[in-house]
Parts: C-alpha cells; structure tokens; sequence
C-alpha cells in the first residue's frame, strides 16, 4: 500500500498569495521578499512548492498567479483596496461638475466613484450598475437612467442586447470605466465579454473616458482588450505607473492623475 501525504500551503504560502493577489497576480520575487520581510530564498521556496501544486507559475525573476485572468467575486473586490478606491473616487468627483452628464460602468471602482458623486448635484447618469443607480438617484437632483436587462447575480450588472441598445442612445460628457488589467502595449483590459462590450460602447459615445485603476492593475495581461490608449483621456490611480506605461501616454496624450492619501 502507498500512503501519499498532501502537504497543505503553509502560514508563509498563504501571506505570499495574498501578497500576489493584492498586486494584480504577478509580481517579481525580490519585490515578495521584501512585502513579506523574508529572504528571496524563502520566497523561491515557497513559489516552488505552491507551482507544484498549480497555484502559480514561476516566471523570469518572478511569479504569477495561475488563474488570474479569473477575476474574484464582486463582494471581494469591492473590500479590497478601499483606502485607495475612495481617494481616486474623491478625485473624480472633483473633476465632475454640477449638472454633468455620465456613463458610470458595472464595476467596484466605480461604485466608490458613485458614493463620492454623492456630492454633485443635478447629475446625468447612465448606467448598467444596480449598486450606481441606487446611490445616485432620487439624490440632489439627479437623473438617473439604468440599461434595462437581465441582472447579474453575482454583480448586479444588467448586460444584453437590449441594455447595449439602450445606452447607444446617450452621448454624455464623460464615461468613468473601470479595468481589470493595464499594460503599456496592449491598453486596458477586462476577463468578462460582456463588461468589455459595455465599455466599449461607453467609450465611443461618451465625449471623454476616465478610467480608474488602482497600482495593482498595472503590468498585466487580460484575455479581453476593450481599449488602447489612445481611446482614453485621464487616468485617475494611486501610484506613479510604470515607465513604459507613463511614455505611451504621453505619446497619446492620456493625462495621468495620481492620488495619494497626502494629496495628488
């Protein structure tokens, strides 16, 4: 008889994956090693055990979560990284004027951008958000208009045909998106069809894109592109991106707005 014993992540395991998860899915191992207050040695040991397992795949000089084109559920994304969605949000509202018209889409940034618009009065908003429309309408004089369709369970969203031909309809002063992935040569990026074609028809009816994106989205790769650069005017976040990122914006002459906790 064989006795096979599964060994389970360890204490350290489970701090580098949180650790990874926090940062978008990849990171380099020198960088994980100094987040965890460990030796590179340690980390490496504990990548190798856990791509043993199928839980990451190493890489060059680092690692990557194995399923990280799956994004996690609704809930989860909207505790995580408050601190910073709530200072891009504030920044947003701070461009905003009374009396705009916008696209808000289905996503956790951008329903701590609805709860900072709380402010603003006489808005104009389209959206496909469930949890948006019930934080800006019947508010300060509001217009509120939601995409009839299916609503999502897990998210709230209401997506199909009949939602896209409805937002086709409005050609607002701005759509305020929010992206799964960032990366310097491929643009700005989505794991879900649906979300991707939303924001797509956001983007060419709306008359300027912000899009809100917190440091961990940068670097990465998603399955699905749902816009390059050069469709996109600002981007509110809450670090410097990386350099190659900051050049193709200049090259489009995306403005880059970046907030910390002490002010932009």
């Amino acid at each position: 008889m064989t006795l096979t014993v599964e060994k389970r992540p360890t204490h350290r395991a489970h701090e580098l994956l949180e650790v990874l998860r926090e940062n978008g899915g990849s990171c380099r191992t020198a960088e994980l090693a100094g987040l965890l207050n460990v030796s590179e040695e340690t980390v490496r040991r504990n990548i190798k055990q856990l791509a043993k397992e199928g839980v990451v795949i190493k890489v060059h000089g680092g690692v990557l979560l194995a399923n990280r084109n799956e994004e996690p559920a609704f809930g989860e994304r909207l505790e995580r990284n408050q601190p910073a969605k709530r200072i891009m949000a504030k920044r947003v509202a701070e461009i905003i004027d009374d009396g705009a018209s916008l696209f808000l889409d289905n996503g956790s940034t951008t329903t701590f951008v609805a709860d900072a618009l709380r402010i603003r009065k006489n808005l104009f908003v389209v959206t496909n958000s469930v949890k948006v429309a019930d934080r800006l309408a019947a508010h300060n004089g509001n217009r509120v208009f939601f995409a009839g369709g299916e609503l999502r369970a897990n998210d709230g969203g209401s997506y199909g045909t009949q939602a896209l031909a409805f937002v086709r309809g409005f050609n607002p002063d701005f759509a305020i998106l929010a992206t799964t992935f960032i990366n310097s040569d491929k643009g700005f990026m989505l794991t879900d069809m649906s979300e991707a074609e939303f924001a797509r028809v956001y983007i060419e009816h709306a008359n300027a894109t912000i899009v809100v994106a917190d440091h961990s989205k940068f670097g990465n790769n998603g399955p699905i592109i749902f816009a390059d650069t050069s469709q996109i005017d600002i981007l509110v976040t809450d670090a410097p991106p990386p350099a190659k990122f900051i050049l193709t914006a200049q090259n489009h002459n995306i403005k880059i707005i970046v907030v910390q906790e002490d002010g932009p």
